[in-house]
């Protein structure tokens, strides 16, 4: 037999209080469980209190647990009977201070230890480590401390960047910026250009086709077969482009292909407006090289060049429609000139009938604001 016996007698309050939890069931089932217990323990109740054995067989649990509930409710109350008991935990000093972090931003954005192309999250765990930054680190914690500062040491993008404070590059910008303002004339249209060289490349051993579960699959292998390369002309207002493979690129190349353009696609043109890279085959030069002197004259009278500025191709829309043509249409094997040729004409056709434009919307105001520093700066 217990020495006490811990009697209940709750208040109205508290009866209407551990009815609602009991009702509607929002609270935990350990603090439910707790309430029917005193519920049913209670003096006041209607038929009086129940036993604790009787208690403990109609809610499933051990008479010491009503006895520990009872005892519970006399000495904390009714919150220390049915609510969970807080934990109280020391603060525990992080691993990972402010400075720290900050050493391990210095560490991913310097470069790499020799023998090394980039970083890794075990490279810096271990680095930062034998650097005493800290006594022990785990690779998962530098992820997240990159993360956190939208680092990512593993990644590096290709891109052109132009000199600070140059008025050559600002200069050539902004006039073809302008260019690509002007609304649309059919009597002088503008026409972007830009080449890429490509290599031709044939299968050593047939690729194995497709099958349900298992991809195609293509002998690592291959023949080289040679080079050439690819001209490609667009009228982005116009959706309209073309593009042809030589087998050189040189200056009487080049001139071929702006005969085609101005005598064969353009003929009713008076003038055309040329966008292109200032390459040494792109000039009108060429022209007095590959034609008689009337022809190339002819043709020069009816080209108004602009050409982007060095390291600035990306203002070529030309280049738009290579990066196109190179994801649909030339990330295969592809062994001949001929080939070649037809797999263009295909993607030109299919996509000059789509009405595929270019809607460009960098403006000479936008670069003078966001490409502030390559202007030159002037005294007063």
């Amino acid at each position: 037999m217990r020495p006490i016996s811990y009697p209940i007698s709750l208040s109205e309050e508290e009866r209407n209080q551990l009815t609602v939890v009991v009702s509607k069931g929002k609270a935990s089932a350990r603090a439910i469980r707790r309430a029917h217990i005193l519920l049913a323990a209670d003096k006041n109740r209607e038929g009086g209190a129940l036993k604790e054995r009787e208690i403990a067989e109609r809610l499933g649990v051990h008479p010491n647990t009503v006895y520990a509930i009872r005892k519970a409710y006399t000495e904390q109350g009714l919150d220390g009977a049915v609510k969970r008991k807080k934990r109280v935990t020391p603060p525990v000093a992080p691993k990972i201070t402010g400075e720290v972090e900050a050493r391990i931003i210095a560490l991913s954005c310097s470069a790499p230890p020799e023998g090394r192309s980039r970083w890794t999250l075990h490279l810096l765990a271990n680095r930062a480590v034998e650097l005493q930054y800290v006594e022990g680190l785990s690779y998962e914690t530098v992820r997240q401390v990159l993360k956190k500062n939208e680092l990512k040491p593993h990644l590096h993008k290709c891109w052109c960047i132009p000199p600070e404070q140059n008025a050559t590059f600002v200069a050539a910008m902004e006039d073809v910026l302008d260019v690509y303002r002007l609304p649309y004339d059919a009597d002088c249209p503008v026409i972007c250009m830009d080449e890429k060289p490509y290599q031709l490349l044939d299968e050593a051993r047939q690729p194995i086709p497709m099958k349900p579960a298992q991809p195609e699959r293509q002998d690592s292998e291959y023949v080289r077969v040679g080079t050439c390369s690819i001209f490609l002309f667009t009228d982005p207002l116009g959706s309209w482009r073309h593009v042809s493979v030589r087998e050189q690129r040189t200056r009487i190349e080049w001139a071929e292909q702006i005969r085609e353009l101005l005598d064969v696609h353009y003929k009713d043109a008076p003038k055309i407006r040329l966008v292109m890279d200032n390459l040494n085959t792109h000039a009108i030069a060429s022209l007095y090289q590959a034609f008689d002197p009337q022809t190339a004259r002819r043709l020069a009278k009816r080209i108004e060049v602009h050409y982007t500025p060095k390291h600035g191709s990306w203002l070529n829309m030309a280049e738009i429609e290579l990066s196109v043509l190179t994801s649909q249409c030339l990330g295969r094997r592809i062994p001949s000139i001929a080939d070649l040729t037809i797999e263009m004409s295909a993607w030109e056709q299919a996509r000059n009938l789509s009405q595929k434009g270019v809607d460009w919307q960098f403006t000479t105001e936008d670069a003078r604001i966001k490409l502030k520093r390559l202007y030159p700066r002037f005294k007063n």
